[in-house]
Formats: structure tokens, sequence, C-alpha cells
């Protein structure tokens, strides 16, 4: 069951998944570690974090690390995972290649990617807040005055667990946005800082 499941699910991903693997990041996430429980926020993170410093799009290799936890070290629902979030791109691409050219200055196709690309980039920022902040936060905003809110209840204690990590964080997200540091470099040197820091 686990397996129709995987493969279920990864098919969806991979028809919607818009804008490359990182805006597949929150689907993905919604559906392993919100939908059915397979993985938690923690092990979500390291998958993407592995992910991220091994060759390849962040997308396929999240299914192949995911497919392979959730099925218990199984092979099989790495292929699965992996096979069905690359197939429905595989398909697409193969039939609009046929007909590229007819729809190349089609105004509703034009129309259509003036949408999906907004939309793309509101997925890649979902799937940052959905590391960093808990599902429950916008819940918790709303009840009544004198409801306790505490460090627990707002930001992914996993990913978030001392001041060193926010420090890590940000120090990583200034030297991305100024392009100090090239991304794979700044991901070896945060590990290195981790590694340091979280050592002595």
């Amino acid at each position: 069951m686990i397996y129709l499941q995987l493969f279920w699910v990864y098919i969806q991903i991979g028809l919607f998944g818009f804008g490359g693997g990182y805006a597949m990041l929150s689907l993905i996430q919604n559906e392993v570690v919100y939908k059915y429980g397979w993985l938690t926020n923690q092990q979500f993170t390291d998958i993407v974090a592995v992910s991220q410093v091994t060759p390849g799009p962040i997308g396929i290799n999240s299914a192949t690390y995911i497919g392979y936890t959730v099925t218990g070290g199984n092979i099989l629902g790495s292929l699965l995972a992996t096979t069905a979030v690359m197939l429905p791109s595989f398909v697409l691409c193969l039939i609009i290649s046929r007909s590229f050219q007819a729809f190349r200055n089609n105004r509703y196709v034009d129309a259509a990617f003036l949408g999906i690309r907004p939309a793309s980039v509101g997925l890649i920022a979902a799937a940052a807040l959905m590391l960093m902040i808990q599902p429950g936060l916008w819940t918790l905003l709303t009840l009544p005055a004198g409801t306790p809110i505490t460090v627990d209840n707002i930001i992914v204690t996993e990913n978030f667990i001392d001041y060193r990590s926010f420090i890590i964080f940000a120090v990583t997200g200034l030297a991305l946005y100024k392009k100090w540091v090239h991304p794979i470099l700044l991901i070896v040197l945060a590990g290195v800082a981790g590694a340091l820091l979280y050592s002595l």
C-alpha cells in the first residue's frame, strides 16, 4: 500500500511542481510530513540538506531519499518515487517539444505563464516558511488574548535549536543574498560552522 501511495503522491508532485525543485519542496513537505506523517520536520530538513549537497536536481534527489526512507530502506521505494516525480515532466516535454512552434507565440500560453511564474516564487517562499514556522502558528495567532505563546509554538525547533542556528541562518541568508559566496561553498561552510559550534 505504501508503494502505491508513494507513487501517487510523487506523480502529483511531478505534475504540479511548476518552478523546479525548490518550488516542489512545499508540495513534498505538505504530503510527506503533514498529510501522511511519513517523516518529521527534522527528517525532511535533513533530506533537503543532503539533496542540496549531492549532484542532481533537488526535487529528484529528495524523491530518491524520501522513497528510500519511507519504505524502510527499500530501493524499490527510491525507484518508484524518483520515476513518479520525473514521469509527468518527461511526458509533457515530449508532447510540448512536438508542438512548441505552434504554441510559441500563443497569447493564452503566454498568459498562463504570467500566472505560473509568481506562483512558483510563492511555492518556494512557502517551502522556506514551512521549514521555519510551525504549521499551527496562524491558528495560534487567532486565539483569544491571554493565550500563552512560546517559542515552541512559533519556530520549528528541530531546525532552529538555539541562538547559534539563528546566526548560521542569518549569515547564510545574507551571504547568499549579497552573492558573496557560491551556494555550494556556502552549504559546506555552514556544515563546517555547525561542526565547530556544536562540537565545542
